[in-house]
């Protein structure tokens, strides 16, 4: 069963962190609609939700991918490249310790789960403002013993690797080249972003349909061209606080017994 870790959206998200984007107001009312509404699809699509509950003083929170690495063996915690988000981390740890062996990353080393993308057995691993080269060793050392290798590369003009590329079905990729170099992924198909939609790239992938925001109608279009099932969600206000469709949520494989009572989870 799949289990989607989600956060409300704080009341003070317009403080949130910003490296690519002006600083535009948020209306957190419409940004908690649509981010209902993005729960509702990843319900839709067969995951059972479990809802955190809004941390006021964490602007960014909402964003909770950035705080761990979800795989099938262990959980990775990661420690945010932004200081002001690392006490994000403590309560999603309470969480996936219900699921999974968990381990920290070390300081002084910065890692973002935006940066992480992972094909098969093999985590790429963005090289950005956020996640640094020794973070990325760091990880490599410790996912070694579980058989996967880890690779680093550079990330230009956007936030996160994720922004850059997403998978999008099991042999396909989207991505916008301007960004981030295609060869580095090896034997995979692509699909590159509209020229005029640079920041189309993030999509997340559930089952044989992609969640993708609703923003971007003519890469939507080149996704629908190539037999990708599509379902469209407005995340337009998270977007003013530099989030995408992967940002928003945790997925990850658990027993069918472990979520029996998603609300008594909540109330972390």
């Amino acid at each position: 069963m799949l289990l989607a870790i989600t956060r409300e959206v704080s009341s003070n998200i317009g403080g949130c962190e910003l490296s690519y984007i002006d600083r535009q107001p948020i209306d957190v009312t419409l940004a908690r609609k649509q981010h209902r509404q993005y729960e509702e699809c990843l319900a839709a699509l067969g995951c059972s939700l479990c809802r955190l509950p809004e941390q006021t003083s964490l602007p960014d929170s909402v964003f909770l991918e950035d705080t761990a690495i979800v795989l099938d063996e262990l959980a990775v915690i990661t420690r945010p490249g932004a200081e002001s988000r690392r006490p994000e981390t403590e309560s999603i740890a309470e969480v996936l310790a219900r699921y999974r062996d968990l381990v920290f990353m070390k300081a002084p080393e910065t890692l973002d789960g935006g940066d992480v993308l992972r094909l098969g057995r093999t985590l790429f691993i963005g090289q950005s403002h956020r996640s640094n080269k020794a973070a990325i060793r760091q990880l490599g050392d410790v996912l070694a013993e579980f058989g996967y290798s880890v690779t680093g590369m550079r990330v230009e003009g956007c936030l996160h690797l994720k922004s850059a590329v997403t998978q999008v079905a099991a042999d396909i990729l989207l991505l916008n080249p301007d960004w981030v170099d295609a060869g580095s992924f090896g034997r995979v198909r692509f699909i590159e972003v509209d020229p005029g939609e640079p920041y189309a790239a993030n999509a997340l992938m559930i089952g044989g349909t992609v969640i993708f925001p609703s923003t971007y109608p003519a890469t939507r279009k080149r996704l629908e061209a190539r037999g990708i099932r599509v379902a469209a969600v407005d995340v337009s206000e998270l977007a003013k606080a530099e989030g995408g469709v992967t940002c928003c949520s945790l997925i990850l494989d658990v027993p069918a017994i472990n979520v029996s009572n998603p609300a008594q989870k909540a109330s972390v």
